[in-house]
């Protein structure tokens, strides 16, 4: 674990973000008048990243879907506005 005082990590941003980048630095502790203040770490991946889309083609939509749409809301209705209460 690298630590830098805060002038340091100002004048030398690009090469400690270089440093993570290249793994050569898991963290990088960043101190002001001695005392750590904040921590330069790698951002984790998130390897399974939702997508707009992924299910395209798997189903189809009915042209009529919105045909029920006035029912289902009438359901929701209490006295002509929509009810808040818990089913």
């Amino acid at each position: 674990m690298l630590s830098v005082n805060m002038l340091e990590a100002k004048s030398s941003l690009s090469r400690l973000v270089a440093s993570i980048e290249q793994g050569l630095e898991q963290e990088i502790i960043i101190a002001r008048h001695g005392r750590p203040v904040a921590k330069l770490v790698p951002i984790q991946e998130n390897k399974t990243r939702t997508r707009i889309g992924i299910a395209k083609g798997l189903f189809d939509i009915p042209d009529n879907i919105d045909d029920a749409n006035t029912h289902i809301t009438q359901l929701f209705m209490v006295n002509g506005t929509m009810s808040d209460r818990e089913s």
